[in-house]
Formats: C-alpha cells, structure tokens, sequence
C-alpha cells in the first residue's frame, strides 16, 4: 500500500530561546527536522508534505535540501494539531494510502517502530504509537479497551485514574489517508486549551464503529524537544549510541565517551579513533585508518591505513588515500593526499594535488587564494617539498622535485630539478653585537627617566 508522510513542523518552540524555528537546531550536526525526515524515510513514501509556520521559509529550504520532492504547507494560525495536520489535505489531493503523522522536533523513532505501525494497520483503522513512561507527568494518557484504544486524553482533560495510566501518547499515529481527514473534519475544540487535538481522532473513530490499535516502543524514542536542554540530553542520547553501534561494529575508542559524531559519520572495522576526535557532517573512514587525538575532520574521505593527527584539521574536500599520514597541527582542506604521501607538521594544504609518495616539510603553505579567486597546487609523486616553502598557486612541482627550505615558489619546477627561491643571505660583521649594545643602553636610560 502507498504511503504519505506528513510532518508537523509549525512550532515556534517558544522555550528554546531562539529566533531559529524549534525544527532548524542541530542534532549531530543536522536539523532535527531531518532527523524526522530520516526516519519517515525508511519507508520509502509515495509523498511527504511538511507542515511549516514560524520560520516556514527556512524549514522549507531546510526541508527541500533533504528531498526536493518534498512539499511544504504553512499553517498560518496555531490552532492544534489536527489543525495543522489538515493543512495536508490538498497536497495529498488524489493520493490513496496510509498516512503517517510524524514531528519535526521528535528524532529518535526507529525505522522497525515506524514498520510496525504499517503492520497494524492490517488490523485496526487507527494505529497510534505509545510508550509506557518511567514519568508519565503532563503526556496524554492511552485508554485502552482490552486490545484495543478507547481513547486518548490530554493531561488537562484527564481525571485522577486516567492519569494513574502509564501508557502514553507519542503523537505519531498511522491510518488511511482518507479516513485520517474525514476524523479530522469532525474534531472540535472544546477542551482545556480550546484546540483541535489531533487525538480526538480515537473517540470518534470508535464512535464510528471503527478500530483503533497501539504499537508501543521504548520511551526514548518518542523524545521530543522543547527546550535546549532537552536539546543538550537528545545530543547525548544520540553519541551514546552512535559510540555503541561503532564499537559493535569493530571500530576500537579507547575512550568513547569524548568522541563526538554527526548523523552520517561512517568509519569502518579496525579503525582507530583515539580521546578528544570530532567528526562535522560528510566523513568516510575506511578499515584499518588511524584518526588521532584531538583532530576535527568535516566533509573528507580517509582511506585504509591513512593516519590523521594528533591535533589535524581535514576540512571539506580532503581526500587522502590509503597509507597517506597527516599530521600534528596540519589542515587540509578540498585536496587529494596521494597513497603514501606525508603532511607531518604544521602545514596547510588547499586547493592541492599531493602525488604519491611526496612529502612535505613543516610548514609548508600552499597560498591558494589572491583575494577573489582560489588557484590550485600540484605535487608530483615522490617530490620532496622543504620545510617553510611557500607555493604560490597556481603552480606545479614535478614528480621527484625539490624545493628548498624556506623558498616562495612563484614558478612551475620541472619534474626531478631543484627549486631554490630565497634571497641570498647576507652577514654583517660584528652588528648584531653593536646593535644590542646601543638597545641595552636606550632601555636603561628608559627606566632612569
């Protein structure tokens, strides 16, 4: 059967403190709007409609970036969710299928709870997904009738047994498209809080001789976030597990716990990540790789038996192929490290080619960029680069070249010649000595005055 999602993203998210829409703060380094979107996405929908309201032009972009199949809705007025899920209704016009209301600001529901609502639906008009809450506080309470759901109440509108009641409500709920919009025409708003609860679709759905079912999950994955430190708690939730799966899948971290991940960060078995790593969005780490202390690694690629740090920096575009070492202090950034290439020391490359096997000195700077436009470096393989060269791109450095220390190479260096492009040093005799002494002297007048 067919599937449309439709996201509620409309909220302020007043407690959050920002001007950023609720759905736009980061988790992992994405949107938690995306991380929704992720999860919707498993189930290879026919459609997906996001409903938008404060910042709608920043959530659709945000949205649009993801899929650009996606359509994107304003809910104008805050008036409840079934209010918000209705705004759907002529984007989904002529689709036939299950409709599965998900939130933006509720990362976490895992791709086999979402399968499970599918497979309810076999069974029941209505799925509503719960879970049993160590704290069920302010949630809306499930009522159920044997196996199935009577009803759902919000805490406002609850009485003191049915809010002794432990399985609660996560919102997400899965039914027919057709029937999901012809319960919401008949919701009202004659509640606590004077809003049309997207909730209200069990009673009447019962009400209509039609079934109602639950699916449960663990609590963890229904958390949603209102504020930033439920933000903070989700962004430890998610390393905790992304540390859990990298282990079980034969990464070793000696210390876990100060490594940081994004949502797409992949690393392969027998790879190394040593204490105090980040890994930004866009990172590939093949087997075997060694990624050492404190480096921060964004949009690169690193292959088998590369060596990245301690204390690198590989920025969008890095590639380095297998055996190429980078190391302390050294940025890389839109550049290919060839097989067995080595970057050892404080040195910055962008905008490069580096052959294989080459090495290059401490220091070293490829000067990429004149102010307007970048221009491009090329190192040959097995060139020896000097400590404190500065290649001023565009230029290219033959295979088995060299370059001296210290040197400003302005001009290409044929493949296996010697560049030397420092001013010839001169030593005047005895001046430092007399220079020192006329300063030593002007500093112990300074003081007398």
């Amino acid at each position: 059967m067919n599937t449309a999602l439709i996201v509620l993203a409309a909220g302020k998210g007043t407690r959050m403190q920002s001007d950023l829409p609720k759905v736009l703060h980061p988790l992992a380094g994405a949107p938690l709007l995306i991380h929704a979107l992720q999860s919707g996405g498993t189930l290879d929908p026919d459609r997906t409609v996001v409903v938008t309201g404060h910042g709608g032009d920043l959530v659709t972009r945000a949205a649009q970036s993801f899929d650009d199949r996606i359509t994107c809705v304003q809910q104008t007025e805050q008036l409840g969710t079934a209010h918000a899920v209705a705004q759907a209704r002529p984007a989904l016009d002529g689709f036939s299928g299950n409709a599965v209301v998900l939130y933006g600001d509720t990362p976490f529901i895992s791709p086999d709870t979402l399968d499970s609502m599918i497979t309810a639906r076999a069974k029941h008009d209505v799925v509503v997904l719960g879970f049993h809450a160590a704290d069920p506080g302010r949630y809306g309470r499930l009522v159920m009738d044997g196996d199935t759901l009577a009803a759902i109440t919000e805490y406002k509108d609850a009485d003191e047994a049915t809010r002794a009641i432990t399985l609660c409500n996560s919102g997400v709920i899965c039914a027919d498209a057709d029937t999901l919009f012809s319960l919401i025409d008949a919701v009202g708003n004659d509640n606590a809080s004077g809003e049309y609860y997207l909730t209200d679709i069990v009673g009447l759905a019962r009400a209509r001789g039609l079934s109602a079912g639950v699916v449960t999950c663990d609590e963890a994955e229904t958390l949603g976030i209102n504020s930033r430190a439920e933000l903070a708690a989700a962004e430890q939730q998610y390393q905790r597990r992304a540390r859990s799966n990298a282990i079980a899948d034969g990464v070793t971290m000696p210390a876990p716990d100060t490594v940081i991940f994004a949502h797409d960060t992949y690393i392969g078995a027998d790879a190394l990540i040593e204490p105090y790593v980040v890994f930004a969005p866009g990172v590939t780490v093949e087997s075997g790789a060694t990624i050492r202390a404190f480096s921060h690694l964004e949009g690169c690629h690193v292959s088998q038996g590369a060596v990245v740090g301690p204390y690198a920096r590989l920025r969008p575009g890095a590639e380095l192929a297998e055996g190429a070492k980078v190391g302390n202090f050294v940025e890389i950034k839109n550049a290919l490290i060839d097989t067995g290439a080595k970057v050892s020391h404080l040195t910055y490359i962008g905008d490069a080619q580096i052959g294989a096997g080459a090495n290059i000195g401490a220091g070293t700077v490829t000067c990429n960029y004149d102010g307007y436009f970048k221009h491009q470096t090329v190192i040959g393989a097995g060139a020896f680069i000097g400590s404190s060269t500065m290649l001023v791109a565009p230029v290219t450095v033959g295979a088995g070249a060299m370059t001296g220390s210290g040197s400003v190479i302005t001009r290409d260096v044929a493949p296996g010649d010697l560049a030397l492009g420092r001013a010839p040093q001169v030593n005047k005799v005895g001046l430092a000595a007399r220079l020192m002494g006329k300063l030593k002297a002007l500093k112990a007048a300074t003081k007398k005055g």
